[in-house]
């Protein structure tokens, strides 16, 4: 490696072989995926050592269980010190609130918070895949897994929550404080992957942090509250799932569930009906209690008296890992959802897609397109390149074509001042409300949303959606053919001429999850055998592959991620009744084993498994394990795990990797 070759130009050329192979990648695949599928032999990448990785049987035991040749270490647990002057979390002091003082949540603002999600690996030097930053976002607080003496039944919990946040009114900025994103130094060494305490870049951000409201909604009458009139800066970032990374080195994580938060909602409406604010919400309600209880301390959580606040989230974040300065900038041009996440390519013209889910039942898949071109020879041109460009939303047609609608304001068009959008601001606030009006397609709960590195294909996880027969809701369509989805499916997506800026895509079922060792159930080789309709909840199909004894079952698709040979890998967020412990899988997408499903990894009990985050050579894969134990309690734990000795479990970030040290 050269001296001169700075990281900028490294990522620079990654993303440009990146656009390059975008652009010609499926000359010799077709035009029509869905006899790609069929036939299962779209050749070529995806194939070399995937029949290195060895599956594993699904598992329902207290442990992280590896594949035949892989290990992993425990690189950050929630409660770990990011700082050397701080003291780290023991996970026995959970066993009563004695550390839930006044101190509690300066303590936690200088930890690993809890709950981690979304990975982003940044090589700190060149393109090193053994020393980097990586920024983990920190979703949700499970009450019952942190706080001792917690009711064991969730409606016990919720009765008397109020009382106990008035008892206990700290505990609100510890939770505030344990969201968020942790940015730290991590290194491999001898004896593995570990995360380095301090340095230059180390970072927390929570629901506290100032962040910056960028786009088109920036300063609109509707974001603006009593504690900020401007409606331009909002406090914190929250309800943080899944994310993605951009081309110029940053880091994008999506705030999704933003509905749990804020309580008084019922009584707002009654009181106090601003008729602009009440529509603002119709698409995304929220109700008279949350789930935390953040109301009875902190106002700006209660509707009655900050009823925008709400509004200044449900954004991507986008947050600069090399400048604990930045204020984090919310990225308002990309629409107001449940993000699950926000994962990026550059166009064969250097302009840049971000695709995106909305994590919920009957929801939309988007595309962002930026309006100006990544410039990689100058990366503070490409600042605020997310703050300009065209939001689309996706109809899913039954011929396996569809289209990406522009979710544009135009008085002249459906998106205007009679429909309720008076601007852009407008439209990108009231996003669901503008998607229904163009007559996107209802998913069953589209989450990761994942472009291939290598062949530009698009893969979007649909995690499960059992209302689909529910009388008033939308009957199943070619791209949710099962009235009864609980073990989810994955669609693959191929832009028209291989361009991220098409507006015109074909599309297929990749798989239709479940458990092909049931014999009852029909394994589907065949794609026009995936009929809507006549799709039962046990039915599977894998792209293809024929042959049911070497998949492994898999239940309810969450992440997604690619390694450098272009295998998708899949992590779930399952029930634990519905197969096993959740896990992590690999298949590639092409070539003779398109469709063959491994699993290679097996999570604690009560835990669902995110990240999917590779280093540069593919070596390191790195992975949450979010809120294992769940289910239990802190006095009654379901789970022991990292920790071992009968402590109570914690979540935790891991690095899987060969014990050769090659590539996965």
């Amino acid at each position: 490696m050269r001296r001169e070759e700075t990281f900028e130009s490294l990522l620079a050329q990654r993303w440009s072989r990146r656009a390059m192979l975008v652009a010609g990648a499926a000359a010799g695949l077709g035009t029509s995926l869905s006899m790609a599928a069929a036939a299962g032999s779209a050749g070529g990448a995806g194939t070399s050592g995937a029949g290195r990785l060895r599956a594993i049987q699904p598992s329902r035991t207290d442990a992280l269980l590896v594949a035949p040749g892989l290990r992993h270490d425990v690189v950050a647990r929630w409660g770990d010190a990011l700082w050397p002057d701080q003291a780290g979390m023991d996970a026995a002091s959970l066993r009563d609130l004695g550390w839930l003082d006044a101190g509690a949540a300066a303590r936690e603002e200088r930890r690993f918070g809890t709950n981690c999600d979304a990975i982003a690996y940044f090589p700190l030097s060149g393109n090193s895949s053994r020393q980097g930053l990586l920024c983990v976002n920190h979703e949700y607080v499970t009450a019952e897994l942190s706080f001792a003496g917690l009711p064991g039944s969730a409606r016990e919990r919720a009765a008397g929550r109020k009382a106990w946040i008035e008892a206990h009114p700290q505990s609100v900025p510890w939770m505030q404080a344990t969201h968020g994103v942790s940015v730290m130094h991590v290194e491999r060494g001898m004896r593995g992957w570990r995360m380095q305490p301090g340095g230059r870049y180390t970072r927390r951000v929570t629901a506290k942090t100032p962040c910056q409201i960028m786009g088109p909604a920036r300063g609109a009458p509707l974001l603006q509250t009593g504690a900020d009139p401007t409606g331009t800066v909002a406090l914190g970032t929250f309800a943080n799932c899944a994310g993605g990374k951009t081309p110029w080195g940053t880091y994008l994580t999506a705030e999704e569930n933003i509905q749990d938060y804020f309580g008084g909602a019922r009584s707002w409406a009654a009181e106090r009906p601003d008729a602009a604010t009440v529509q603002a919400h119709a698409r995304w309600p929220l109700g008279e209690s949350s789930a935390y209880g953040w109301e009875h301390v902190d106002p700006r959580f209660d509707m009655r008296r900050e009823p925008r606040e709400p509004l200044r989230h449900g954004w991507i974040v986008e947050i600069d890992p090399r400048d604990p300065t930045a204020a984090p900038r919310k990225r308002t041009a990309l629409g107001r959802m449940a993000h699950e996440g926000a994962n990026t390519v550059v166009a064969p013209d250097g302009r840049v897609a971000a695709y995106m889910g909305d994590d919920t039942k009957f929801e939309y898949v988007y595309k962002f397109v930026t309006r100006e071109r990544f410039d990689p020879k100058q990366p503070a041109a490409n600042r605020d390149l997310l703050d300009h460009g065209t939001l689309h939303v996706a109809r899913f047609d039954a011929s396996g074509r569809g289209e990406w609608l522009p979710l544009v304001h135009d008085e002249k068009g459906p998106l205007n001042s009679a429909a309720g959008f008076s601007s852009q601001a407008d439209v990108v606030i009231k996003c669901r409300a503008a998607a229904d009006l163009l007559g996107a397609t209802p998913m069953d709960r589209p989450e990761d949303v994942e472009p291939s590195p290598l062949t530009g294909r698009v893969y979007i996880a649909c995690t499960k959606n059992g209302d689909r027969d529910a009388q008033g809701r939308p009957g199943v369509d070619t791209a949710n053919p099962r009235p009864q989805n609980d073990f989810g499916h994955v669609i693959e997506l191929t832009e028209d001429g291989d361009d991220a800026t098409a507006t015109r895509f074909t599309w297929n079922v990749f798989l239709l999850a479940g458990d092909p060792r049931v014999p009852e159930s029909r394994f589907l080789s065949r794609y026009e055998d995936v009929v809507p309709g006549r799709t039962a909840r046990g039915d599977t199909y894998y792209a293809g592959y024929p042959d049911r004894s070497k998949v492994s079952p898999i239940a309810c698709p969450d992440n997604l991620g690619f390694d450098p040979q272009g295998r998708l890998w899949i992590v779930t967020d399952a029930e634990s009744g519905l197969l096993a412990n959740n896990g992590c899988f690999v298949v590639p997408t092409s070539g003779p084993e398109r469709g063959l499903l491994r699993q290679i990894a097996s999570g604690p009990v009560g835990c669902e498994i995110c990240g999917c985050e590779f280093t540069p050579d593919g070596s390191t894969l790195f992975l949450a394990i979010q809120h294992p134990g769940e289910g239990g309690t802190v006095d009654a734990p379901a789970s022991h795990w990292p920790d071992g000795r009968g402590l109570p479990a914690r979540s935790a970030l891991v690095a899987l990797t060969r014990e050769d040290g090659t590539p996965l």
